[in-house]
Order: C-alpha cells, then sequence, then structure tokens
C-alpha cells in the first residue's frame, strides 16, 4: 500500500529534498526534471506548468503520456485539489502539443544564435568540421539524403557518434517554422548553450512519447549503421 503524503507537499516536495518532488500519480518523489507541474487556471482547468512559475498550488505528475493518462481516469486532479477540475477531451495530447511546441521554440532561439544549420551541403560541411551536437531531419526526409549523411557521419566520427543527437521527430514545416527558413529537411544544430537548452527540451518531448529515460540520441529515426559500410 502507498504511504498517504501530505497534499501540500504534492507541491513543495519532500522536505530537504531540493529538487524532488512527489508524483500525484504514484506517490513516488523525482526530480523535477522528470515530472510535469500542474495547476488551475481560474475557470478551474488544469494547466500544465512547464516553466513551473504559474501561482497556486500545484501538483505534478511523472512526466509520460502513460502517467498522465492514469492522471486523468483516476480523477486524479480532482482529488489532489480537493474541488471539481476541468479537463478537455484530449488532455494528454494537448499537453504533448505543449511540450513540443516548448522544444521547437528553443529550437527558433538556437537558430537565433547562429546554432542552427540547414541545407544539405551546409550540413555536410558541419559534419566534416566535428563541432555538431545534433543531426536533424525532417520526418518526410528522403532515405538516400538520410543514407549519405549517416555515411558522412561515420566517416569523421567512426563508430563513436553517441554524443551526437539524431532528431527526425518534426516535420518540414515545423522546422521551416523554428528557422525562419524553407524546406528545411536537413540540419545541425552546433555546440552551445542554446543547442543545449534546445536538446533538453526536446528530450523531455521524447520521454513524454516513449516513456523511456533516454536522450535524443536514441531517436527512434536513427538507424542502426550507414547502408553500405561494413561493420567494424
Amino acid at each position: 500500500m502507498l504511504a498517504r503524503v501530505d497534499q501540500d507537499r504534492l507541491d513543495t516536495g519532500p522536505k530537504g529534498s531540493g529538487g524532488e518532488r512527489f508524483c500525484a500519480v504514484t506517490r513516488e518523489a523525482k526530480s523535477a526534471d522528470a515530472m510535469i507541474r500542474f495547476v488551475l487556471d481560474p475557470d478551474g482547468r488544469v494547466v500544465a506548468d512547464l516553466k513551473r512559475r504559474l501561482p497556486g498550488r500545484g501538483l505534478w505528475v511523472t512526466a509520460t503520456k502513460d502517467a498522465l493518462a492514469q492522471a486523468a481516469r483516476r480523477n486524479v486532479f480532482a482529488k489532489g485539489f480537493k474541488t471539481e477540475v476541468r479537463l478537455s477531451a484530449d488532455f494528454v495530447e494537448s499537453t504533448d502539443r505543449l511540450l513540443e511546441r516548448s522544444a521547437l521554440d528553443a529550437l527558433a532561439i538556437a537558430n537565433k544564435a547562429g546554432a542552427f544549420v540547414s541545407g544539405f551541403a551546409k550540413v555536410e560541411t558541419a559534419i566534416a568540421q566535428g563541432d555538431i551536437v545534433a543531426l536533424m531531419r525532417a520526418s518526410e526526409a528522403s532515405a538516400d539524403g538520410i543514407r549519405k549523411l549517416d555515411a558522412a557521419m561515420h566517416r569523421r566520427f567512426g563508430a563513436d557518434t553517441a554524443g551526437i543527437a539524431i532528431i527526425g521527430a518534426f516535420s518540414t514545416a515545423q522546422l521551416d517554422l523554428a528557422s525562419g527558413r524553407s524546406n528545411v529537411v536537413h540540419a545541425a544544430l552546433l555546440a552551445g548553450p542554446a543547442s543545449d537548452a534546445f536538446l533538453a527540451r526536446y528530450s523531455r518531448l521524447m520521454r513524454f512519447r516513449t516513456g523511456e529515460a533516454g536522450g535524443p540520441e536514441h531517436d527512434e529515426t536513427r538507424p542502426e549503421k550507414p547502408e553500405g559500410l561494413e561493420s567494424e
């Protein structure tokens, strides 16, 4: 049986825990970075507080689709806030969209900071120079283009590309909007604080969707090995 947790501590966390908070679904203490804080707006709607700045008492839920679906199904928010609450019919999906928007906003900031490179030739050059932290491809990128850039990665880094994120969750339209450019299919992120901020938000988005703690380097769009290369 799960131990009872004082409702106020669901927002403030365990005493002396630093960055930990109690998940309102599992009642387990976890890092705040692995959680999403929720508050009520003036109309009683449950709102995701991704920046953890909104006023009022909040409830924290493990930042995965499964945990959020459980919270909605088990009426956790009404019990935690001790009042009637309003949940949208697409509550889980809308939270996903907020996380996605947060990641794309950070990508736009990285672009303004000069850390975003797009265009096949420019991405190839960035790979050859070895100063990238992420390789991006639109969800509709062709297999041929992906294969060629993966081969360029292998030529530059060999098998040691674990520190370079492979990102394929966004469409060309989304990358266009974030970068202010047109027809962005292949892109790369250069090292720097703005890129680190984007990668943190992207990792949070992928954890929400997959439930896995791995970073964006574990993107499901990444092939095991570029085609046409011999095993090492």
